[in-house]
């Protein structure tokens, strides 16, 4: 373990199994414009302080975007004029609501996410504890499953005609 290491382990990250853990009370200053690498320790204190932010970044714009639709919907003159207009919108309504639910969805895998950031199992595949890998996880990283892992639920569903 580094000196940087040593020193977050003092100031509230904590360490089971092997793995850290990040307590959602810790706050870790990160160099600006870092990214993780692969060269680094695996989920180290920096990579879980990384996609933690990420991860809050994330969240907090599509809490947003659900809040402005729902001002949106909310806001919206009912009383349209002729039917062909009146379809419209609520189709477009429809849209709406749907997008506000799928983001929904996402913020719950995204908080599932943050959990698993404070419990120090983030980074490792649901199914073979196997790393999921940086790059993964920075281009998805609410990923739970290895790319390995993935590839294999993604067949037995076509398999079982899903």
């Amino acid at each position: 373990m580094n000196k940087q290491a040593a020193k977050l382990l003092d100031n509230g990250v904590t360490r089971e199994d092997g793995r850290y853990a990040l307590p959602a009370t810790t706050q870790i200053a990160l160099p600006k414009g870092y990214r993780p690498s692969s060269k680094e320790e695996y989920m180290n204190p920096m990579h879980l302080a990384y996609f933690r932010n990420k991860l809050r970044d994330w969240r907090d714009q599509l809490v947003e975007e659900s809040r402005q639709t729902m001002d949106n919907l909310r806001d919206e003159v009912r009383d349209v004029g002729d039917e062909a207009e009146r379809a419209t919108r609520e189709t477009e309504n429809s849209l709406e609501l749907r997008t506000r639910d799928r983001y929904r969805k996402l913020i719950s895998k995204i908080d599932k996410a943050l959990r698993r950031i404070e419990e120090g199992s983030y980074g490792y595949c649901e199914e073979t504890d196997e790393e999921i890998g940086v790059e993964r996880l920075d281009a998805r990283p609410i990923a739970t499953l290895s790319l390995d892992a993935q590839e294999r639920r993604e067949h037995l569903q076509k398999q079982m005609g899903d």
